[in-house]
């Protein structure tokens, strides 16, 4: 039997209605993924050889109750070294700002803030090489990016919310470099002592001191104080939700860090 006209209306009206919403909510998402992501907390901790980075880094890990990771600076050292970074008596410079992958630094770094994940080279210290293989790390609420270099690029600084360097003495700093490297890294006492006056000291001089200028946070050797002090900052901020519009970021003055360079037990 034939429709009606006032039942086709119904019928009209009805797959209006149906198509309406269908095209409202394909437009919602849409919007929703170019507009809305997930906030991704970039904190970078920077400071020379020995100073306590990775346990600074992990003692954050402890207190910030959001979901966090760590990204170390070292997975990114070059492959191959250009012939700029050997030093005058041919030995290859690691304490030099271009032995690092910059460009897949910030790429990598990029992608975390989009809330991407990404694969990390591994770099095998022993051989001084990056391996084939890669890690993944998904881009978790607070990522803490550790590295004598973390906060050293222009470009980098500007992805991190917050930046910290840790200000230790040099006989702390060499005391450690030689227990992590003979013990943890296989090399001999005298490669590192050699080592460090060749490079380490110069390169920390040259480019690794001046870093204090843009920290947030310069620390000293108590780094309990530190990081009870910054994680509770971190969870704080972080209660402001867990998604956000692109164009926002958490609010770094909520750390009054815009205009001011805050010491923790440092003179």
């Amino acid at each position: 039997m034939a429709l009606t006209f006032p039942v086709l209306q119904r019928v009209n009206f009805i797959l209006i209605i149906v198509i309406s919403a269908y095209y409202y909510y394909v437009s919602l998402s849409r919007f929703l993924q170019l507009h809305w992501r997930k906030i991704v907390y970039l904190i970078g901790i920077s400071g020379g050889s020995g100073s306590g980075k990775t346990t600074f880094a992990n003692k954050l890990i402890d207190m910030v109750s959001e979901d966090i990771s760590i990204l170390h600076m070292d997975s990114y050292y070059l492959h191959e070294q250009p012939e700029i970074h050997y030093t005058a008596k041919g030995n290859p410079n690691y304490d030099h700002p271009a032995a690092f992958d910059w460009e897949l630094l910030r790429t990598h770094l990029t992608e975390l803030k989009k809330g991407n994940s990404i694969e990390v080279p591994v770099y095998d210290f022993v051989s001084s090489s990056r391996l084939e293989k890669t890690k993944t790390l998904k881009p978790t609420d607070v990522i803490v990016f550790e590295g004598i270099f973390s906060i050293f690029d222009k470009e980098l600084r500007e992805l991190l919310d917050i930046r910290c360097f840790l200000h230790v003495d040099a006989d702390i700093r060499i005391a450690r470099r030689i227990n992590r490297d003979v013990n943890e890294r296989g090399r001999s006492l005298q490669s590192v002592i050699a080592q460090y006056y060749e490079t380490v000291r110069p390169m920390y001089n040259k480019f690794l001191a001046p870093q204090k200028d843009y920290a947030d946070f310069i620390i000293g050797e108590e780094t309990d104080i530190a990081a009870s002090i910054l994680s509770a900052k971190v969870n704080e901020l972080y209660q402001v939700g867990k998604y956000c519009l692109t164009e926002t970021k958490l609010n770094r003055a909520g750390l009054d860090l815009d205009n001011h360079q805050v010491n923790i037990n440092h003179e």
